[in-house]
């Protein structure tokens, strides 16, 4: 199929941007493509202008900023994932990247563009939300910052206006040395998850874990994270703690879909909560960041 007929804009910076907008009552915003393309085609999206940001300068970028990794709405996913701050600072992120589809989609599609897509199953969104990322929005008469558990409104829904643009995603950085782990099950090879999940653990120096946090993704319309954590901190791993959040994750809600059933997914949930837990751990103090 065909997308239905639209209007074609390539603004060249912010300020018509936020014009066209503002003229427009059926408008999307085109960063990578990835997503959005499939779904005109399939007319699953219907705008009558598309407003494509790749010609927008200042909206991509890589920066650590007072302990916090900035990342602008269009870099690509590959420059993401191939970039040297990212991999020293936040290697969870690069671990998340690595399972992002083949390597032609991160080539082309955008950190942004998969936070504001807001698929269930994108691997970004259980990494973003256990490092307790948020988002910056840009309109004509200022900005705004949200958390992702506030941005996120429904399957697909984020709280962006109409007249706002996704700016650029802030992650606070954990202490160097500290573990992480992603993982996820994929109904095949590079297709989308099923469920994934993504941990990060601060050891102290007597190896007892003094920070833990856990998101899983896939379960529902957005990524979760699992505050039963918590029960990790302030001893050293065991398979006692790693049970009691383990079974935190199974009982979790979950939408079934796809011909794979809730059930199923919460047991795969507890699966990976205890594996990317235990992958965390043994991470940590393994490598250098900062």
């Amino acid at each position: 199929m065909k997308p239905a007929p639209f209007t074609y804009h390539a603004p060249r910076s912010r300020d018509e941007v936020f014009a066209l907008l503002a003229g427009a009552e059926n408008a999307r915003l085109l960063a990578g493509g990835q997503s959005l393309v499939p779904m005109m085609n399939f007319r699953l999206a219907a705008p009558d202008v598309l407003i494509d940001l790749n010609n927008v300068d200042d909206l991509a970028g890589i920066t650590v900023d007072g302990g916090v990794l900035k990342i602008g709405a269009m870099t690509r996913q590959r420059a993401a994932e191939q970039s040297p701050i990212v991999a020293r600072v936040c290697p969870l992120l690069v671990e998340a990247l690595e399972r992002v589809g083949t390597q032609q989609i991160r080539n082309r599609g955008t950190v942004g563009g998969s936070i504001a897509h807001l698929d269930p199953t994108a691997e970004l969104l259980p990494a973003a939300v256990a490092l307790g990322a948020s988002v910056t929005l840009s309109s004509a008469t200022g900005e705004r910052r949200l958390t992702l558990p506030e941005f996120a409104e429904g399957y697909l829904t984020t709280a962006i206006e109409p007249d706002e643009i996704l700016m650029e995603i802030e992650f606070p950085l954990w202490p160097e040395g500290h573990g992480w782990a992603f993982d996820e099950v994929t109904r095949r090879g590079d297709s989308y998850a099923v469920v994934s999940a993504a941990a990060l653990v601060d050891l102290d120096a007597a190896g007892r874990i003094r920070t833990a946090s856990l998101a899983i993704g896939g379960l529902g319309h957005v990524a979760v994270a699992v505050p039963e954590v918590v029960a990790l901190e302030g001893a050293s791993l065991s398979d006692a703690a790693v049970s009691t959040v383990a079974a935190a994750a199974r009982n979790l809600d979950a939408d079934g879909e796809g011909g794979v059933s809730a059930d199923y997914k919460r047991h795969l949930a507890g699966v990976l909560a205890a594996r990317v837990i235990r992958k965390a751990v043994a991470r940590a103090g393994g490598a250098a960041h900062g």
